[in-house]
């Protein structure tokens, strides 16, 4: 039998600890009260359940809901004890079927999947198998919290997007097994891409010598014995290694036409901020669901041509992006002041005119997408988007703004560091 041997250059380092990524169950504790983290896997969420937890974001927080990276929801500003109301209100909305499972939901998929027939694969069926299957084993519930499983339809989307374990779709009704963003090359049929998703996951779980690996990047011995593990269970055949597509830097933006006839709007969030107007916005103009993209915008799938034209009017008076060569396109943030006791400025505020909320739009065009930008009040650079990304990270006297580990500009004029940001990003 031929050996696959998978090998990571760097591997990163074993962490200290188990992971305290935060859920529902268990939120964390941050300087403006609790966060909580709705897994939504696939990304697909009812356009009433986004607007009922907008609702309960005013209600048990502050009234801020986040797209997270991992097309996910957070909500911050929760008083001690209002976990137990959310946790309650998502039971009964059928949005938490496990609650020993409320972290190890991570999943994600190409959004557009089955709609635009671009993919070789629908591969939503999928998620839904996985995520019944994942709840269904007591075993996988200590997945850690930060464990991605990713399903792209053959489009390179999210494949890119280094998950723990995916599959990428591949035209003869098989799938290519993904570990750590690399392709193993074991190929499975479409019956069995879940279950070998599954074994993946469960040999992660036996092979880690402690809980401080969370990755399958981190495991001492790399992802190759899980390849093996897989294939002892379902066979499968080696194929000709693929080229794992680099992640996409801003995913779908605008109208994309269905091949049913309907078309869906895509959506960028500036930084993220899906505010209770934008929530009221999305939840009228959708016919059905909405799809969260792990860009931190949102899918509008389904609609009738004849009420395009309304619904892009309604989506851009929220502060809503339609046009991939706007530059509010790419523009992320983590937490920072007064959110988080470790962050040294307030960058959302400070990137907010480059993602151009300040005036309820973004201004002016790039001429093509641009590099993702993401502004950090810290060395950690929590929420940065994986691949080339500009850098821009709070230091005590002003921000330096970094490419690929090349200083670009360091100092405290807020015009000139958005300017360098800006110059950095559209650099070729």
């Amino acid at each position: 039998m031929d050996r696959v041997v998978l090998s990571l250059a760097n591997p990163p380092s074993v962490h200290a600890g188990s992971d305290r990524c935060p859920g529902v169950i268990a939120v964390h504790r941050a300087e403006d009260g609790g966060l909580a983290r709705i897994r939504v896997p696939g990304g697909t969420l009812p356009s009433a359940a986004l607007l009922a937890i907008a609702g309960w974001a005013r209600e048990l927080g502050n009234g801020r809901l986040e797209l997270t990276g991992r097309a996910n929801l957070q909500l911050r500003g929760l008083a001690p004890g209002a976990e137990l109301v959310l946790t309650e209100r998502l039971r009964e909305h059928g949005l938490l079927p496990s609650t020993a499972h409320d972290r190890a939901r991570n999943v994600l998929a190409s959004p557009l999947s089955g709609r635009d027939g671009l993919g070789a694969l629908d591969v939503r069926p999928l998620v839904a198998e996985l995520d019944r299957r994942l709840c269904a084993s007591p075993e996988l519930a200590d997945l850690p919290g930060r464990f991605l499983f990713a399903f792209d339809d053959g489009r390179g989307d999210v494949a890119g997007q280094r998950a723990d374990v995916a599959v990428l779709a591949l035209p003869d009704q098989r799938v290519a097994l993904l570990l750590a963003g690399q392709d193993t090359r074991l190929r499975l049929p479409v019956a069995d891409a879940v279950t070998g998703v599954l074994v993946a996951a469960s040999a992660f779980l036996r092979r880690r010598p402690d809980v401080g690996v969370w990755r399958v990047a981190e495991l001492p011995g790399g992802p190759s014995p899980l390849v093996d593990d897989v294939r002892a269970e379902l066979g499968g055949i080696i194929g000709v290694e693929v080229s794992v597509p680099e992640r996409d830097p801003i995913g779908p933006v605008g109208r994309i036409e269905q091949s049913d006839g309907r078309v869906a709007l895509a959506a960028s969030v500036p930084l993220g901020e899906l505010t209770p107007a934008r929530c009221q916005v999305l939840a009228t103009v959708a016919a059905r669901e909405v799809v969260l993209t792990p860009w931190r915008g949102v899918v509008l799938p389904d609609l009738e041509p004849p009420a395009l034209a309304a619904a892009k009017r309604r989506l851009t008076a929220a502060g809503l992006v339609l046009d991939g060569c706007s530059p509010a396109v790419g523009v992320s943030a983590c937490t920072g002041r007064p959110g988080c006791a470790k962050a040294l400025a307030d960058v959302r505020a400070d990137a907010s005119v480059a993602a151009g909320r300040a005036a309820g739009t973004a201004t002016g065009a790039l001429d093509m997408p641009a590099l993702p930008v993401h502004w950090s009040g810290c060395e950690r650079r929590c929420g940065r988007p994986i691949g080339d990304v500009v850098d821009v990270v709070a230091e005590g006297d002003g921000y330096r703004v970094e490419r690929a580990g090349r200083l670009v500009y360091a100092g405290s004029d807020l015009n000139a560091v958005r300017s360098a940001a800006a110059s950095a990003r559209t650099e070729r």
